[in-house]
């Protein structure tokens, strides 16, 4: 048994960070999930924005799009809508063995909606009505404006994965949102069974800090972070608010580890796999890792439903002089400007073959 079905069986889901049309038409996604117990992956515009450019995989459903006079987003979400349709079906067997725990994949909306909260509450229901997938989570950043989008889309039944969280108090203000959509739904005789992740990004806290901490503390700061943030999901799970909810039918919100891949070219290969080992949540990992993990990693012991010790750490951070908050807070907006980076890099590649293939044409 490999390293990744244990993981799995200690009861951790392993999602895929990557997905490409190549990727699911060559048979290769099918493989993880049958050799590496992937149950689930997810998405974003630089994965897209590669296979665009770099290959020809899209580039028939392209010039129909073109004929349709489709452009811009509206022909990116058709396109990311195909494969994530696709990889949504390779995972239904999986969704309907968990009951819907497990064998999700994700679609963003646009990132340039981040800061609007009316117009992220229309998109993320339109793409869920247009998926026609049950398995299919919308992401949604936990900004401040965010946090009231993920609480109506969550009361209308579309289900959510909050991205873009960097700490603990990212996390609990989007469970607070996902409860409070619940709890509404309950109060208003709906199903409160609406599915729900919340992505806390790990790797990006040791690049940010990798200039400013002691040698000692290299590579140490995600790690603590998401032990923080751990400890306040086990303790919101066992908590009376929540657990009135589950008794009226609602399934948890499971904590998502996401930015997984280690940045450090002098740190092991598969770091942040192996420190988060923890029941209860979803590591989310690229292709790269998944493999590595797969060949030589190892299950450590389980992280504790405490935290494991992890503010003493932190504190060793605070007397470097790292204000935790107003990092996290960096990062939160860093990270936003960057998806919209992304974006824009992803509409302009779009137009670009759309020209070439015009030309060809």
């Amino acid at each position: 048994m490999n390293a990744t079905r244990r993981l799995h069986d200690a009861g951790q889901s392993l999602w895929l960070d990557n997905i490409t049309r190549s990727l699911i038409t060559s048979g290769t996604l099918r493989r993880y999930i049958d050799e590496f117990s992937i149950t689930g992956l997810t998405s974003n515009p630089t994965i897209f924005d590669h296979a665009i450019t770099h290959g020809t995989d899209y580039d028939a459903e392209i010039r129909q799009k073109l004929e349709e006079g489709k452009s811009g987003e509206a022909m990116f979400f058709d396109l990311a809508l195909t494969d994530l349709r696709h990889a949504a079906d390779l995972f239904q067997p999986v969704h309907e063995r968990t009951n819907g725990l497990d064998g999700w994949v994700s679609l963003e909306v646009s990132p340039l909606l981040a800061h609007d909260t009316a117009r992220t509450i229309a998109s993320a229901k339109r793409l869920y009505a247009e998926a026609r997938r049950p398995n299919l989570f919308i992401k949604i950043p936990g900004t401040p404006e965010g946090i009231p989008a993920i609480e109506e889309a969550i009361f209308a039944g579309v289900p959510i994965n909050v991205t873009l969280l960097f700490s603990r108090e990212h996390y609990l203000a989007a469970a607070g949102a996902y409860l409070r959509g619940i709890e509404r739904r309950i109060a208003a005789g709906l199903k409160p069974d609406v599915g729900s992740v919340a992505s806390l990004f790990v790797s990006r806290w040791d690049v940010a800090a990798s200039t400013r901490a002691p040698e000692a503390l290299r590579d140490r700061l995600g790690i603590a972070i998401a032990k923080r943030t751990y400890k306040a999901y086990r303790d919101l799970l066992d908590s009376p608010r929540w657990q009135r909810a589950f008794n009226d039918g609602a399934r948890p919100q499971r904590l998502l580890w996401a930015s997984t891949g280690t940045k450090d070219p002098r740190a092991s290969d598969i770091l942040y796999v192996k420190a988060l080992a923890a029941p209860l949540t979803i590591n989310t990992i690229p292709e790269g890792t998944l493999k590595a993990f797969a060949d030589h990693g190892e299950v450590s012991p389980l992280l504790p439903a405490d935290g494991g010790g992890c503010e003493e750490i932190l504190a060793e951070f605070a007397a470097a002089g790292i204000d935790v908050d107003a990092l996290a807070a960096q990062l939160q907006d860093e990270g936003a400007k960057a998806f919209v980076k992304s974006w824009n890099e992803l509409m302009a590649s779009i137009a670009s073959k759309g020209e070439a293939l015009k030309g060809a044409g």
